[in-house]
């Protein structure tokens, strides 16, 4: 009977699918992360690897069990695995795209209309020292109709994105490598820009590009000097895409009216002094976080399993 090791809580329907199928299931159920030693130790003897993004899977972790045989990673990420070593040993590394589309594309949306319109920021007042009464000046926010939205990273969450706060009549722009196709700009109304114009131009501006060399730190201290001072910016792609100690100086020199980030340069570590900023909106990775993304993506991650028990063919292989 071959062996599983999971290495985090997963919705129990990925259990049902590994037992039907026969397999010997092992689960991590500690209340923090899985640490590398316990790692270590626990996947010798394992044929397959079922881990959360936030687990590193290094050289060490893969060399630990020579009968490693799959690497289903739960979550569309996969930066916290060797990828080229698991590669140089013959092992496939899977992830969970598509299925977070929806639900990372609504915090999105959310976490836009809440730094517009001070949503956090009121109910920390609400919860606190509380208001006077409504005054014609009194915490003003801004209205997103007419605004320019810029997205970084216009894959399947960037136009999801961009269809939703079309719906705000906001003017979409956008820049990564490659241009979409023109039926797709113009189902979207996006209009392809360079990244300087990007910057310079957005209003909001919606991070949603994968971590690469190319991608780490493309926003930092001169690229916030360039946003307007009216700008608002939003991370819910991965942390060290924006210089965060930069992002910070910035906020505090009022150089962008407001972030919001879902995920961190040091995660899940914050900075301090983000804490103590009215204009910034912090939340703890909650892009995926549904009952219905969390349940897709443990379907794929089980049956991936299955499928490489089965020497057949897995699903998003990325390696």
């Amino acid at each position: 009977m071959a062996n599983v090791l999971i290495t985090a809580a997963i919705p129990q329907a990925a259990l049902e699918i590994l037992q039907k199928a026969g397999l010997n299931v092992e689960s991590y159920t500690g209340d923090a992360l899985i640490t590398k030693d316990e790692l270590m130790k626990r996947i010798v003897g394992k044929d397959y690897l079922i881990t959360p993004l936030s687990t590193q899977v290094d050289q060490d972790v893969i060399d630990a069990d020579p009968q490693l045989k799959l690497i289903a990673n739960f979550g569309a990420g996969f930066n916290n695995i060797d990828v080229k070593y698991a590669r140089q040993k013959n092992i496939p590394v899977t992830n969970t795209p598509k299925v977070s589309t929806t639900s990372t594309a609504e915090v999105t949306t959310a976490l836009i209309i809440s730094l517009a319109h001070r949503v956090v920021e009121g109910d920390k007042l609400m919860l606190t020292k509380g208001f006077a009464g409504w005054a014609p000046l009194f915490f003003l926010g801004h209205e997103l109709a007419g605004k320019t939205l810029g997205i970084f990273g216009m894959g399947q969450i960037g136009q999801a994105v961009a269809k939703r706060m079309a719906a705000f009549d906001m003017k979409v722009i956008y820049t990564q490598r490659h241009q979409l196709a023109p039926e797709i700009e113009q189902k979207l109304n996006a209009k392809f820009v360079s990244l300087d114009e990007l910057i310079s131009n957005s209003d909001v501006l919606t991070l949603h590009a994968p971590l690469t060399p190319q991608t780490k730190h493309i926003l930092a201290a001169e690229q916030f000097k360039q946003m307007k001072n009216s700008a608002y910016l939003i991370n819910a792609s991965r942390g060290p895409v924006i210089d965060e100690a930069a992002l910070l100086t910035a906020l505090q020199n009022h150089e962008l009216a407001g972030a919001a980030l879902d995920v961190y340069e040091n995660e899940p570590q914050v900075a301090d002094g983000f804490k103590k900023l009215n204009n910034a909106i912090l939340t703890p990775h909650i892009g995926n976080a549904t009952v219905e993304a969390r349940d897709a993506m443990a379907d794929i991650v089980a049956n991936n399993v299955v499928l490489a028990n089965e020497n057949k063919e897995p699903l998003y292989v990325i390696n």
